[in-house]
C-alpha cells in the first residue's frame, strides 16, 4: 500500500509541474515584444500637430510646463524633469525684457531717421535722437543675446529628457526619452559614427546650430533632429516641424 501511495503521489507531482510549467512558458513559436519605435507617427500616443489637450488626455505627458519661452509650451514626459519655477521665472523676464528693448529700438531708430531741421537747435536734437537709438539698439542686443542663451538652456534641457513643445497650430516638436530608438536603432548613447552610418544616404546635414537634421519623407515638413555630444555620440533625438513658430 505504501509504494502505491507513493508512486501515485509522484506521479501527481510530476504531472502538477508540466501544468506549471506549461501555463508560464511561451509557445516557441511567439515573437517577442517589439520596442515601440521612435519616429514620424510620434511616440507613446503624442503624434505630430496634435492639440495640446488631445496629448494630455493620453497620460503620457506631465502637466505643468517646463518652459514657456517664444509661446512654446513644453511639458516632460511622465517621471521626467519637474518645472523649476526659478527658470522659469528668469525665461518670462528675459523674453519680456528683450520684446520691450527690440520694440523701443525699433521706435527710436524710426525716430532718428525723420529729416532734421537746418538750424543748430535741430541739429542737436538730431544728435541726441542718435544717440538714443544708438543706445536703445546696444541694449536690445545684450537682451536679445540673453534671451538666446535661455533658449539654449531649454534645448539642451530638453534634448537630454525629451518632451513634447507646442504651438498656437498644436505639437511642433518631439523630444524622445533618454530610452527611445529611431527604426535604425539610433537614440541617445548611440555613436556619431552609427548616425552617419544609417542616414548619411538619406540626406542628414549639420545645421547652423550644430545639431543633425534629417528630412521625414513620409511626414514633409518635418525632421529629425539628433543633438551630438562632445564625446561623439547623439545626446538626443527629436522629429519637429521645419518652419513652424510658436506664436
Amino acid at each position: 500500500m505504501s509504494i502505491g501511495r507513493s508512486a501515485v503521489a509522484i506521479a501527481t507531482l510530476t504531472a502538477l509541474a508540466a501544468c506549471s510549467s506549461g501555463a508560464t512558458t511561451a509557445p516557441s513559436g511567439a515573437a517577442p515584444a517589439r520596442a515601440e519605435v521612435f519616429g514620424a507617427a510620434g511616440y507613446r500616443g503624442i503624434a505630430p500637430g496634435m492639440a495640446k489637450e488631445a496629448a494630455l488626455a493620453t497620460g503620457k505627458l506631465a502637466t505643468a510646463p517646463v518652459s514657456m519661452l517664444d509661446g512654446c509650451t513644453v511639458l516632460s514626459w511622465q517621471g521626467g524633469p519637474a518645472p523649476d519655477q526659478a527658470r522659469l521665472a528668469a525665461e518670462t523676464e528675459a523674453q519680456r525684457k528683450a520684446d520691450d528693448l527690440n520694440a523701443k529700438a525699433d521706435a527710436a531708430d524710426q525716430e532718428a531717421k525723420q529729416p532734421a531741421g537746418k538750424s543748430a537747435a535741430d541739429s542737436a536734437k538730431s544728435a541726441a535722437k542718435n544717440a538714443e537709438a544708438a543706445q536703445l539698439a546696444a541694449d536690445s542686443a545684450m537682451a536679445i543675446a540673453e534671451l538666446a542663451g535661455k533658449r539654449e538652456e531649454r534645448d539642451k534641457a530638453f534634448a537630454a529628457a525629451g518632451g513634447a513643445s507646442f504651438g498656437k497650430n498644436g505639437l511642433h516638436e518631439l523630444g524622445a526619452p533618454p530610452e527611445a530608438k529611431t527604426a535604425e536603432g539610433i537614440g541617445a548613447g548611440s555613436s556619431l559614427a552609427d548616425l552617419h552610418k544609417a542616414y548619411d544616404a538619406r540626406g542628414l546635414k549639420e545645421n547652423a546650430a550644430g545639431r543633425f537634421e534629417l528630412p521625414i519623407a513620409e511626414k514633409p515638413g518635418w525632421h529629425f533632429e539628433f543633438t551630438p555630444t562632445a564625446d561623439g555620440k547623439v545626446g538626443g533625438v527629436a522629429i519637429a516641424e521645419s518652419a513652424a513658430k510658436c506664436r
